[in-house]
């Protein structure tokens, strides 16, 4: 075994200088996302903070299932979750939390969206069933169809919503008003071809979810597969129809049972209560060890302070993924507790030294064989308690996910903390 693991505290200090900066806040024209930028990557280093902590909404939505059969209604409803999802993830709310709920015959979507506290606008973008439809004008020999939102004289033509490939804003070039570009798929230009060839002169209404949005006159075929809505939008209106035509209309109408909104400053109200909590206990967790061990508690308290840089770095850097780390007062609660956990491993690790002390050993020898007997029921409490975060993440809402990841990532840094860290500390500079 090395007596002086130099590289070890080169490795040691390097991360340790490298989790500061990242953890740094900006101030003035310091920022630590500079370096980031220049790498090209298009999201902002940053702490995820969840519903609870920077405010949004919560909102519980019924399906209604009447129409359904009942072998299709778990399909439909995870279906309508899906596209739930689509719809917020396109419209850039970061970390939704969208869940079902069954119970009886009671279908049911669980929606929180932090960052979103305008209730009309959470509404339009998710509540809305985004059922596009065509309609033309008909023959006096038809079969008419009426629509209460094109009125007598029209008929439904096969094309719909489902033909659409994607959509985009745009603006018109001789108004500047918004409009949404549609490019349809190859059977979808076909009809819509097909359609504007027998209309010319005539109007073809488009209709979402039974709303007149605009009934043009044909002038010529369109044989090119895009067409334009026009209608009377806003930028914004305009964009969330497109991000709910991209991601597709709902299978079932949802119906809103409940709304709740969590102001943004009860999040920071909470977020700072958790935040002194923590460091309460952090001072504490430094002064028992440093009283309890003495010079021992010093190098395992310095760990300890390595090991939280190191995981919020990880809460940070996790911001640069699709998949980041949110942080709720949950996750917070098992941060904390895996500190508790990292202190836990080296006070395993102290007693074993100070048997082998007490038994006659040289202080580098009580070293080595403190970690090496310890390391079994270090290892040991570690993975039981990794198992249970497993079976809550893989069984728990979205609440109880985020305090078992955090707590997992904490325990497995514990453990780079305790065995690695805090050894090649006392191996360096315990004389």
């Amino acid at each position: 075994m090395k007596k002086n693991p130099r590289r070890l505290l080169a490795l040691i200090i390097f991360l340790a200088i490298l989790s500061l900066f990242i953890n740094f806040p900006k101030i003035g024209q310091f920022d630590p996302n500079i370096i980031f930028q220049k790498l090209n990557l298009q999201k902002e280093l940053t702490f995820r903070k969840g519903l609870d902590l920077e405010g949004g909404t919560s909102l519980i939505l019924k399906a209604d299932m009447k129409d359904i059969a009942s072998p299709q209604r778990v399909s439909a409803l995870d279906s309508s979750k899906l596209v739930i999802e689509k719809r917020v993830n396109l419209f850039g709310v970061s970390e939704p939390v969208i869940q079902t709920s069954i119970v009886n015959e009671d279908f049911r979507i669980i929606v929180e969206l932090p960052g979103l506290t305008d209730i009309n606008q959470v509404r339009n973008l998710i509540g809305t069933t985004a059922q596009l439809t065509f309609w033309e004008e008909a023959s006096s020999s038809a079969n008419i169809a009426t629509n209460s939102a094109t009125g007598a004289g029209f008929i439904k033509t096969n094309l719909s919503g489902a033909d659409i490939k994607q959509t985009s804003v745009s603006f018109d070039t001789n108004t500047g008003k918004p409009q949404v570009q549609l490019q349809f798929t190859s059977e979808g230009a076909k009809k819509f071809a097909d359609i504007t060839s027998r209309n010319i002169g005539k109007q073809v209404a488009i209709v979402l979810d039974n709303q007149l949005i605009e009934n043009p006159v044909v002038n010529q075929a369109i044989l090119t597969g895009d067409a334009v809505i026009t209608g009377n939008f806003t930028t914004e209106t305009a964009k969330r129809l497109s991000t709910q035509l991209n991601a597709g209309a709902l299978p079932v109408s949802l119906n809103v049972l409940s709304t709740n909104v969590i102001e943004p400053t009860l999040g920071s109200a909470s977020l700072a209560k958790s935040l002194f909590a923590g460091v309460l206990g952090f001072i504490i967790i430094v002064v028992f060890m440093i009283g309890l061990y003495g010079r021992l508690g010093v190098f395992a308290s310095l760990a300890l302070v390595l090991y939280t840089l190191f995981v919020l770095a990880i809460f940070k850097l996790s911001s640069l993924t699709p998949y980041g780390i949110t942080l709720t007062l949950s996750g917070i609660a098992g941060f904390i507790l895996s500190i508790g956990m990292a202190v836990d491993a080296n006070i395993l690790i102290f007693e074993r030294m100070k048997e082998e002390l007490r038994g006659g050993k040289d202080k580098a020898v009580a070293i080595e064989l403190g970690f090496s007997r310890a390391w079994t029921s270090i290892r040991d409490s570690n993975i039981s308690t990794l198992i249970t975060s497993f079976v809550l993440y893989q069984f728990g809402t979205g609440i109880v996910k985020g305090f078992a990841l955090i707590l997992a990532l904490g325990v497995l840094v514990s453990m780079f903390s305790a065995i690695v860290i805090t050894r090649t500390l006392l191996r360096y500079f315990y004389k």
